[in-house]
């Protein structure tokens, strides 16, 4: 099949470009249907903006992050996920303080406790109230002594 050089429109910036036959051998042996819409430089531009949908940030990475509250302390934060319906979600200091207080489960000694919810809530609740006063030292023993009770 012979290709020839073709002017298409950006949808975009709606400037001429010309799509040339090497794009388009390229489309072909790949089994690309559609024509390209934009034009190189807004397909640049649009690679490198961050695109913004419902509170979603992807990067051209393809990591997403969302903004939300945190189930634990309540205040906003940005997890480097989508999150899911019925689960909690905690920002950095409520996550970080529950690994710490909640058992390796690589580690053979110990067995498997899962404290309950109301404990954990609990837990949380006097962590975020030492964390405003600025006494996060206290907070993380008080968190492990709980979890070595539990």
């Amino acid at each position: 099949m012979n290709f020839i050089d073709r002017m298409l429109r950006c949808s975009d910036c709606g400037e001429d470009f010309i799509f040339t036959a090497g794009e388009q051998l390229f489309f072909s042996d790949r089994e690309f249907k559609n024509d390209p819409k934009r034009c190189k430089a807004c397909k640049a531009k649009r690679a490198v903006t961050m695109q913004t949908a419902g509170g979603v940030r992807k990067s051209i990475l393809g990591r997403v992050e969302t903004r939300t509250s945190c189930s634990g302390c309540g205040i906003d934060t940005t997890v480097p996920f989508k999150p899911t319906q019925g689960r909690p979600v905690l920002c950095r200091a409520c996550f970080n303080l529950q690994k710490a207080a909640s058992p390796s489960p690589l580690s053979a000694s110990s067995p498997l406790s899962v404290p309950s919810p109301l404990s954990q809530m609990a837990a949380v609740s006097a962590v975020a109230a030492m964390l405003e006063q600025g006494d996060a030292s206290t907070s993380l023993d008080i968190l492990r002594t709980e979890a070595s009770d539990a």
